[in-house]
């Protein structure tokens, strides 16, 4: 776990496709659960005054006009550095079937059930809304943030891999945190390693603490944000 103080006027915190619907059953099931849990984060960050990123991937379409989107476009954008060489060590579980547990879901190619970002994350007047790694790096430096903490699904696709994921921003130089109970891995435990679903989750963050970058919970973040009040 990350031990430090922040200062929540550099500090972010980042919401990654938390969808309105998923392909998986249970994926949707519990990143409904999730999003209550993120809302109540993003809330407490932002009346301190922390910035929140949403990033709902392949919808941007739904929010396209909005301030918040249109906030973000409008930023100057900021060169990132060459990104740094950093190893990436292959994840401890076996993901390459999708990662649906339940056995009676199958991904449609083509097609996405989703078309916005949870209902249950408000999305306040002075957010923004991006999918765009150099966009969201480019807010980042523009307003002097130099903590970016992730939520959101799935630990070891998504929130991992986009372009706003913890791998390209740890890469472009900027401090990653991961809120570790406020995300969700997609896997089977039918798959190696054979565990549970949530052991599974716990060895993605397990590895990504060692590989990537630092991880916190809610509760941690919360209070660490309630002192800055």
């Amino acid at each position: 776990s990350v031990r430090r103080s922040i200062t929540p006027a550099k500090s972010a915190v980042l919401v990654c496709d938390v969808w309105d619907a998923h392909w998986c059953r249970t994926a949707a099931e519990r990143s409904a659960d999730l999003a209550c849990r993120i809302d109540e984060l993003t809330r407490a960050a932002r009346s301190v005054g922390a910035r929140i990123v949403h990033s709902p991937s392949g919808t941007l379409e739904y929010y396209e006009g909005t301030p918040q989107r249109q906030r973000m476009k409008s930023l100057p954008m900021v060169e990132p550095p060459e990104p740094l060489e950093l190893p990436d060590v292959g994840l401890p579980i076996d993901d390459s079937d999708g990662g649906c547990d339940t056995g009676d879901c199958q991904p449609q190619p083509g097609r996405r059930p989703w078309r916005r970002q949870h209902a249950a994350i408000e999305i306040a007047e002075e957010d923004v809304i991006s999918e765009d790694g150099g966009e969201v790096y480019s807010m980042l430096r523009g307003a002097g943030i130099d903590t970016l903490f992730f939520t959101g699904v799935h630990v070891n696709m998504c929130v991992l891999d986009r372009p706003f994921g913890i791998k390209q921003m740890t890469r472009w130089g900027v401090d990653c945190v991961l809120v570790r109970d406020l995300t969700d891995s997609m896997y089977n435990p039918k798959r190696a390693p054979y565990v549970s679903h949530d052991e599974g989750t716990r060895l993605v963050v397990e590895h990504i603490e060692r590989h990537w970058c630092p991880t916190t919970t809610s509760g941690e973040l919360a209070a660490l944000l309630k002192g800055c009040s």
